[in-house]
């Protein structure tokens, strides 16, 4: 199956070998080559024509910028993919030598055999659709709107993701999300979501602006071509049908900002209620073919998509949706089919949205899919081989610095009634932070991976994953499992769970490393910690308590003086504009830029607290000080061509990173660090600077 890109959001990530890498390099900077990382702080990439209270993003990786063209491959570029590539090259040496000597059936065999049957192109050109055809017989099966409802239903998966690794968009008709229910944390609840559509977002289907309606014809005609390809009749007709259906459900589907809201997504149905408040859809079919035929309680996160999507079920054509099933069900999987599919499918997702040129070669795409269905199988075998004790105890060592930071700085606010403060530190003092990988291992012995069947390996890993997720509903909730895998370049807070998860990957050099000046740690790393940690406090995690329920612990008049920071915050992202006819959505990255702003400042405290009686010396003409905001500077290095950023306009809950890196213009020590004065154009008055912890 198509999984979605590597995530995006990860932070892009700088580290240092040691101090004595800090030195001046003769020339201009030579752009890094894929799967390698920068060591030291990057002296050549620093533009020192460029003012940092200019632009501080372009004092830090002016000359990188310059130097460095993003791979063909790629829709962007930074320290952060460096990291990813290198992860790539390490796992795929791991799971090529998994399956040598492996025993029948076991965790080893299964990754290697799933590797080798993606890798097999021959196999799956010689079946071609053959091993689709069953699913396409289903489809032409349906009699009537019961028969569409089972389909619909047969379709659901665990697959999207609305608090903790976000992804809100699912090309199936509805997408499940099994978690703690946010009313009672001590159970599970499945969560439905909208879905149905095959471009990110419905702003694609309702954007008015010329490039949308580009992008529109585009896919319309990508359906077009899917369709002939397949050797179905009526291929330009059938697009053009399919097309509207989707506009259709788009206009139904609430928006990203509206779906980022917890408050107005907590909705509690059950499971009566669906025919009386969203009638059309045979919900018993649906709900039956799903898997949830025994569930009697739901979440439903966007009731006004919900409604109009089972309202389209029964006014649109059955030859309609069985056309719409037909075409996803093949572009579901293309990235299993012959290549003709698999090209045509990044035409348009790849290079039409993302603006990327070049298919991704084969093997970086087969880890991809194997790190999907067996990622903590391979993810053990990534620890024991580049994450020792010794490392996990010193990111340990890290996190406790930084969360003892933040407990300092909520006994330091002026504006917190004690009541408040009196939670947040039991919040605080309760958070469960992982390092590196789970306490124990997911179980995959019920996981069948057959070589040579690359289509039906990843179908049953799709159903592996949904059963795994509806069996949580008759279980008692497991606190401490994870959401993301020990190879992955990222971070993540769970708020249901008041928990943090730090994969191995984004702990290792040279993001994190032992033999370099701590202060460089603490801007980069220490910056990604606390972000994670004042997520369990910016404007969405604010709101559950110390146990994960969704229940407001504030006093009203502390809750205003939050909210009213947090829209400051709001109107400083709205006013960045990374193209002349786009803006940055303040508001649908909020979230975001409250943890960016309370976590920078933080990882400056914590980092000073380890300084009281030891200063740090200064290196290669930089103090401290500017070494510890170079390095976050740094740490958002990315370069990322022009679709691929108004794609993340539209969809990204995170700001670009040129503007995530000047987040240190709301701290009063980068001022100092720099010589900031008023009159440069990041400079924000004592008074306009937002603090938010």
């Amino acid at each position: 199956m198509h999984r979605p890109p590597r995530s995006q959001l990860a932070r892009p990530l700088t580290v240092a070998a040691a101090l004595a890498a800090l030195t001046p390099a003769a020339g201009p900077p030579a752009a890094a080559s894929p799967g390698s990382v920068p060591h030291g702080l990057d002296l050549a990439g620093i533009d020192r024509a460029a003012a940092p209270g200019e632009d501080f993003f372009r004092y830090a990786n002016g000359n990188w910028l310059k130097a460095t063209e993003i791979p063909p491959d790629r829709s962007s570029y930074g320290t952060s993919a460096m990291l990813a590539e290198l992860t790539t090259q390490r796992t795929v040496d791991l799971i090529r030598a998994a399956a040598d000597g492996a025993a029948a059936g076991s965790e080893a065999a299964k990754i290697g055999d799933y590797y080798a049957s993606f890798m097999d192109e021959a196999a799956i050109e010689s079946k071609g659709l053959r091993p689709l055809e069953p699913a396409l017989r289903s489809v032409d099966s349906i009699a009537d709107r019961a028969g569409l409802a089972r389909a619909l239903g047969a379709t659901l998966r665990a697959d999207v993701d609305v608090l903790n690794n976000t992804s809100l968009h699912t090309d199936n008709f509805l997408g499940l999300w099994v978690a703690q229910d946010l009313d009672d944390p001590s159970r599970y609840a499945p969560f439905l979501l909208q879905g149905g559509l095959g471009m990110p977002d419905r702003d694609y289907y309702l954007g008015e602006s010329a490039k949308m309606a580009e992008v529109r014809s585009r896919y319309q005609a990508h359906i077009a071509a899917v369709l002939t390809l397949a050797h179905l009749p009526d291929a330009a007709g059938a697009a053009g049908r399919i097309f509207e259906l989707e506009g259709r459900m788009a206009r139904v589907h609430s928006s990203r900002a509206e779906s980022e809201e917890v408050l107005k997504g907590n909705n509690h149905w059950a499971r009566q209620d669906f025919a009386q408040r969203a009638p059309g859809l045979d919900w018993q079919a649906f709900l039956g073919a799903a898997g949830l035929k025994a569930q009697n309680r739901f979440v439903v996160w966007q009731p006004g998509a919900v409604i109009g999507l089972s309202a389209l079920t029964m006014s649109v054509p059955l030859e309609t949706w069985k056309e719409y099933l037909r075409f996803h069900a093949i572009e579901h999987a293309s990235a299993y089919l012959p290549k003709a599919f698999v090209q045509e499918h990044f035409a348009f997702h790849e290079r039409t949205l993302s603006g990327t040129p070049q298919l991704r070669p084969r093997w970086k795409r087969a880890v991809d899919e194997t790190n999907a269905a067996l990622g903590e199988a391979v993810g053990k075998l990534y620890v024991q081989r580049y994450f020792p004790p010794s490392e996990k105890a010193r990111a340990e060592g890290l996190v406790r610095n930084l969360v003892a930071a933040f407990a300092a700085r909520i006994d330091r606010l002026e504006w917190m009634t004690p009541g408040t403060r009196q939670k947040a530190k039991a919040k605080l003092n309760t958070l469960k932070v992982g390092v590196g990988y789970p306490d124990k291992w997911r179980d995959y012995s019920g996981l069948e991976v057959i070589r040579g069947d690359a289509l039906g390996n990843a179908r049953r890993a799709e159903l592996f994953e949904l059963h795994y997720n509806l069996a949580k509903l008759a279980q008692p909730v497991d606190r401490s499992e994870w959401c993301m895998t020990p190879q992955t370049v990222n971070a993540v807070n769970l708020p249901a769970m008041n928990a943090l998860n730090f994969p191995a990957a984004m702990l290792q050099p040279p993001y994190f490393d032992p033999e370099r000046d701590p202060v460089m740690d603490y801007g980069a790393t220490g910056a990604v910690i606390g972000h994670e940690i004042s997520h369990s406090f910016d404007d969405q995690g604010a709101l559950f308590d110390a146990d994960g329920r969704l229940l407001n612990w504030w006093t009203p008049s502390d809750f205003a003086h939050f909210r009213a920071a947090g829209e400051r915050l709001v109107a400083q992202f709205d006013a960045y504009r990374p193209l002349p006819d786009i803006h940055v959505n303040g508001r649908q990255t909020l979230s975001e830029n409250i943890a960016d702003v309370a976590g920078l400042s933080v990882a400056y405290d914590a980092w000073r607290l380890t300084q009281k009686d030891k200063p740090a010396p200064a290196a290669a003409g930089f103090t401290p000080e500017q070494l510890f905001f170079l390095s976050f500077g740094q740490s958002w290095r990315q370069k990322i061509r022009e679709p691929a950023l108004r794609q993340r306009i539209v969809v990204d809950g995170h700001a670009p990173a040129e503007y995530r890196a000047d987040t240190v213009r709301n701290l009063d020590p980068w001022y100092a660090a720099f010589g900031v004065k008023p009159g440069q154009k990041i400079y924000l008055a004592p008074a306009e600077r937002v603090r938010v912890w």
